[in-house]
């Protein structure tokens, strides 16, 4: 092989190993098969409800726009067939399909990365409410250091010097 087709194949290893197709893949084989569930949930229950007001098969409802709608001697349709039932069928497939990915799938996903969310707050929540006592505590700890150093906290002590520039404003007061 040249160093052409070499490249080539090292390029489509490359797209083939990279993450987002092997997910595509995924999902290309499970949407087939999802769709054979909700064919059968069409199929099963919502054609037969249909069927209780009508025809269990939707793609017999058509209207005539052009008589004489049929098929003649030879086999061939004739006139001008409108065949909405087909229509109607492809379309309450979709919203079958699209209820049972919202209520099957993407609702309650979104409850559950809610609550994880939840969950994550709470314990940064908690971490900052640590830090905050942390923080004032050693707030407390500086005001009494403070104190001592100026003679008037707790331990009643006189300031120390504790070389220069220690405990001393801008102006070099104590």
């Amino acid at each position: 092989m040249s160093k052409k087709n070499e490249s080539v194949l090292a390029g489509f290893k490359a797209f083939l190993m990279r993450g987002n197709v092997v997910d595509l893949a995924v999902a290309v084989v499970i949407g087939a098969a999802f769709t054979n569930i909700v064919n059968s949930v069409v199929k099963g229950i919502i054609s037969p409800l249909v069927g209780a007001f009508g025809t269990k098969n939707l793609d017999v409802y058509s209207s005539c726009l052009k008589a004489p709608c049929g098929v003649d001697a030879k086999g061939e349709p004739t006139g001008v067939n409108i065949m909405w039932g087909s229509v109607l069928n492809a379309t309450l497939t979709f919203l079958i399909t699209a209820a049972v990915v919202y209520f099957l799938m993407v609702l309650p996903m979104a409850k559950y990365l809610a609550r994880t969310e939840e969950r994550r707050k709470a314990r940064e929540g908690v971490q900052e409410t640590m830090e905050i006592t942390e923080l004032e505590v050693l707030k407390e700890i500086r005001d009494n250091l403070v104190a001592q150093r100026t003679g008037s906290g707790p331990a009643g002590g006189h300031a120390q010097s504790q070389g220069p520039g220690y405990g001393q404003g801008r102006d070099g007061s104590v």
